[in-house]
């Protein structure tokens, strides 16, 4: 498994690295990767978004059992099962290579992050949609934006920090 994600890590660097000559005056490799990442990441999740609202649900209530759930929010939770695996498997062996901290708190951590993610998500698309009367997908997009620069910020300084000398040991391959 280690040779796949070395092989998976070393094309994905080769492809994003290969436009970080074009925004070095900008931002800091680091950076860079993460938008870069992240950004594809967030499109996928958008694209799956739109494709599951407006083709697989047909813009119709899901019910299950006696719950009612909005299509817009029954999209919003299919894209994040496809993106959220994608999004930490990116963050953790490209974006974050020089974390020491161990997998298992990486994945708690990034847990932690993506629930309150979720919490932001359905507020955001809530208030939009409902509130403002925004189109779904413009909706998710702007929704997006937030919860990126959320999720960048909370990721370099709690899930993928690098530990101290005093966090004990820094394997990083538990």
């Amino acid at each position: 498994m280690q040779k796949l994600h070395a092989f998976i890590r070393k094309i994905v660097l080769a492809v994003v690295d290969a436009f970080y000559p074009l925004f070095k005056k900008f931002m800091p490799l680091q950076t860079f990767r993460y938008a870069a990442c992240g950004g594809a990441n967030m499109l996928f999740d958008i694209f799956i978004f739109t494709v599951s609202y407006n083709y697989f649900l047909h813009k119709q209530i899901v019910y299950i059992g006696s719950f009612a759930i909005s299509p817009y929010i029954f999209a919003f939770l299919i894209a994040f099962c496809a993106s959220f695996p994608v999004g930490f498997y990116l963050s953790r062996y490209v974006v974050w290579q020089q974390t020491q901290t161990k997998k298992r708190i990486q994945v708690f951590r990034y847990f932690l992050i993506v629930v309150a993610c979720i919490a932001l998500n359905y507020f955001f698309l809530k208030l939009f949609i409902e509130e403002f009367h925004w189109w779904p997908t413009f909706s998710k997009i702007i929704t997006s934006v937030f919860v990126v620069l959320f999720s960048y910020i909370t990721q370099r300084n709690f899930s993928f920090r690098a530990v101290s000398s005093n966090e004990g040991n820094a394997t990083g391959n538990e």
